[in-house]
């Protein structure tokens, strides 16, 4: 997102978060940190991995552990968009609240499939024989992803349901199309 021109107001890792309203320097933190990849550890102006959930932001990505976003904390949660870049960073619960505050959550099983996509894309170069470059690999997974979201999406304005739940019924749906397409029933 950085290099891509947003503005990223706010970090963290385990021991705290890090927060300008008017923007971090990614390239200087990355520099900064540990081997370990801390950072927050060398300021001392920190702020808690809690307070920096709910900050202002557009955008929220929650990349690290599960259950960050719960029951007890959705209601604060200022961005309009959450992006689960981690493995279940919100509770069934803070969906719910997410959902009905009309923030626009993508789920865990759509924002971090693109590694699960290379892989694929791995596999068919070596079982048929192909070389793509990385920029053919870019562009395939860019189409790719953009239209597996434009289907989630799609589903969920359509059912006036959440996401999530919209991600599990396109899976299932392309599970029960591809097992009929097969025979299998």
């Amino acid at each position: 997102m950085y290099d891509a021109g947003a503005k990223i107001v706010g970090i963290s890792d385990a021991y705290g978060g890090l927060y300008d309203e008017d923007g971090l320097d990614i390239d200087y933190l990355l520099d900064r940190r540990d081997s370990f990849g801390t950072v927050t550890k060398l300021f001392n102006d920190t702020i808690t991995n809690q307070e920096l959930l709910e900050l202002d932001c557009d955008i929220l990505v929650p990349a690290a552990i599960e259950n960050q976003i719960t029951e007890d904390n959705a209601a604060n949660i200022k961005a309009k968009i959450v992006v689960e870049a981690a493995n279940g960073p919100t509770t069934l619960e803070g969906t719910k609240i997410l959902s009905d505050r009309g923030v626009l959550l993508v789920p865990d099983v759509l924002a971090s499939a693109g590694g699960v996509t290379v892989s694929y894309f791995e596999w068919v170069q070596n079982n048929q024989g192909f070389y793509w470059t990385e920029e053919e690999v870019e562009t395939r997974l860019e189409d790719m992803m953009v239209k597996s979201f434009n289907n989630i999406y799609e589903m969920a304005q359509n059912r006036r349901i959440d996401m999530r739940l919209a991600a599990y019924m396109v899976g299932v749906r392309k599970m029960a199309e591809a097992s009929r397409f097969r025979g299998w029933i």
